[in-house]
């Protein structure tokens, strides 16, 4: 293959095959017939969406577009596909479907024009609850019954979500912000015409603003349990409500750190957790009706991840075996297994089952495996940092990237990522900093960046690359801060108010000027930002001012680099070109790269390039030609 940065042929290496090696992601299964399954897939070079007959063993390719598909559900019963259809990465569609077995197209709820997604619920007598957001008509959740038209239950301007349906469909669970804090939902549970059940709020009555969440109704028939995350401890922890009768139950489940749950359905025809292969299909298996008597639970603690199994009855938890690393997703099965989307820093992702085995191979090669992470706790100003590191082989210094991830409430984990392996292979250690705003470490430390945003994660990513140059990881004279997204945001912001501290940036789909984006940006991300700031760019200009990049671009001295997707709907592309061009103005060394697509891009050789001219630019001007890793074999 031919090298763009050198024009030289050689050997396709490492780092690249770790984006080409097909990627499958967890297969998620048919509540009433399990053997219909649905999974994400990169194996013809972009993510598109895949159902797979466990039965037969058939595999087949549901979607096919230029610039892919990830957003899909099967029906209950397995007969549909529902998959959304948005326009060249902008987000904004409507729901499709097709039949499991593959056939035609056809628009899923007729007269619903395009909106953004925000929620979708199947139910199993047909029943369809559709969320919606527009930047005209704000939040809203409609009803669609069997061969009639949708009947909107729901509208309000602050952004809203379905959340869940009910397994008899006369209950339906809502995620809304109409208190106007869009961290911190608040739930309804009202009937299919829209009149409520019950409201469940943790944002009244004290002197913080605590998020719930929905996690799921209840599978067994005739329980109207909604399985609900909450915050009321500091961090994210379930718990039981019952909205027909308003109890709540609280789950003692003593484990650091953030869980979720989901229901755990109980074994069918005598099979038990872990056992070595499904129930046999037959009468008692099909006639047996889920019950609702424990729970899997995903534990989230300090960048790593592990599954337990909550019994509901005696309250007893018992741990499922899963390597170290991070399970990015988890799935209860009828026959008493869990199945999970496994990964480390070092090791590439898998589909495993607690039955000991893979469930699905992609197929072709696999990734090259990277180097493992250390972990660093750094002291900041608003307390312990956590940071997680990869070096190259050798002595340092090294050039450092700082990778900084975005959301702002995400977080980074020990899990595999090809973006650093690639730096790593080039000669670069790659640091990552779960700054304040990130989740995993708190309430606190996530809600800490109101007001001064932006500003507050740099005082953290400062305190980290302080500590990296002291210990002697980093090279002073050759740091990179380097993000996507809010990470992107992050590292024009830096390279503004730190002009001192970066030697080169690299920014992909950032927030560039703050008042522009919330004036073009989908309507979601404009009530996060008046929660973030305090209000609107005309209620509190002096806040959006002190978090935009764009205020202290002339500022700027490190040569920038900025790619961004021309159909963006989060970092729309008008307020990257205003500062773009301020940067043109003054003459300041900087590249842009724009592509047809969305928040990034779903297309793997797309995603190389972008990966290719980020390490040219940076080996460019940091007047080094970092030696690569072996060429994969």
């Amino acid at each position: 293959m031919t090298d763009e940065i050198t024009g030289t042929t050689s050997p396709e290496p490492a780092w690249e095959k770790r984006f080409r090696a097909p990627r499958i992601g967890l297969p998620e299964w048919a509540e009433d017939a399990p053997d219909r399954s649905l999974f994400v897939s990169n194996v013809t070079g972009t993510f598109e969406l895949y159902t797979w007959d466990r039965a037969t063993g058939a595999q087949r390719r549901a979607t096919d577009r230029p610039n892919g598909t990830t957003d899909g559900v099967l029906s209950p019963d397995g007969a549909w596909l529902w998959w959304f259809a948005d326009t060249d990465g902008d987000e904004f569609g409507v729901w499709m479907r097709q039949p499991f077995s593959g056939g035609e197209d056809v628009p899923a709820v007729p007269g619903l024009a395009a909106s953004y997604p925000a929620g979708l619920a199947l139910g199993r007598d047909g029943t369809v609850v559709v969320g919606r957001s527009t930047d005209e008509t704000g939040s809203t959740i409609h009803v669609v019954r069997p061969g009639e038209e949708p009947v909107e239950i729901y509208r309000n301007r602050e952004s809203a979500a379905v959340g869940d349906l009910s397994q008899d469909s006369t209950l339906i669970a809502l995620e809304h912000t109409e208190h106007g804090d869009a961290m911190h939902a608040a739930l309804r549970v009202v009937r299919p015409d829209g009149s409520t059940v019950a409201e469940l709020d943790d944002t009244k009555g004290g002197s913080e603003e605590l998020g719930l969440s929905v996690l799921g109704f209840s599978p067994a028939p005739g329980d109207s349990r909604l399985l609900v995350g909450h915050q009321r401890d500091g961090r994210w922890l379930p718990m039981l409500w019952d909205p027909v009768t308003e109890e709540e139950t609280a789950l003692p489940i003593d484990l650091p750190g953030d869980i979720s749950a989901e229901w755990f359905p109980a074994p069918r025809s005598g099979s038990a957790a872990g056992a070595s292969s499904p129930a046999p299909a037959g009468p008692e298996t099909e006639a047996r009706p889920p019950e609702a008597t424990a729970l899997l639970v995903v534990h989230s603690h300090e960048a790593r991840s592990d599954l337990w199994r909550y019994d509901l009855r005696s309250g007893e938890l018992i741990r499922l075996e899963t390597p170290p690393g991070t399970v990015s997703g988890a799935t209860a099965r009828p026959d008493g297994s869990v199945e999970y989307l496994w990964s480390s820093a070092a090791v590439p992702p898998e589909v495993r089952s607690t039955t000991g085995r893979v469930v699905l191979d992609p197929p072709g090669f696999r990734a090259p495996a990277s180097v493992p992470v250390t972990d660093a706790w750094v002291e900041g100003p608003g307390g312990r940092v956590h940071t997680l590191v990869q070096k190259p082989e050798g002595a340092g210094p090294f050039p450092t990237v700082f990778e900084i991830h975005g959301g702002p409430t995400w977080h980074d984990s020990d899990a595999f990522a090809a973006g650093p392996a690639a730096w790593v292979d080039h000669g670069f250690a790659v640091v990552r900093v779960n700054y304040r705003g990130s989740t995993g470490y708190g309430r606190e430390w996530t809600d800490a960046l109101k007001h001064r945003v932006g500003l507050i994660e740099l005082e953290d990513i400062a305190a980290v690359r302080e500590w990296a140059v002291d210990s002697g990881i980093a090279d002073p004279d050759r740091l990179v801060l380097a993000g996507g997204s809010w990470g992107g945001y992050l590292t024009l912001l830096g390279l503004g108010t730190q002009p001192d501290a970066w030697a080169l940036g690299l920014a992909a789909v950032p927030v560039a000027d703050y008042v522009t984006a919330y004036h073009d940006e989908m309507e979601a991300l404009k009530a996060m930002d008046r929660t973030l700031l305090g209000g609107t760019p005309e209620e509190v200009p002096e806040r959006f001012a002190a978090s935009s990049p764009l205020t202290y671009v002339d500022r700027v001295r490190a040569p920038v680099y900025i790619s961004a997707g021309v159909n963006d709907p989060r970092c729309p592309i008008r307020q990257i070109e205003n500062y773009v061009r301020r940067l043109e103005e003054r003459g300041a060394p900087h590249e842009v790269y724009r592509y047809d697509a969305g928040h990034g891009s779903l297309v793997v050789e797309e995603r190389i390039k972008q990966v290719r001219l980020e390490i040219g630019f940076a080996q460019r001007h940091l007047g080094t030609a970092a030696p690569q890793a072996a060429p994969a074999g």
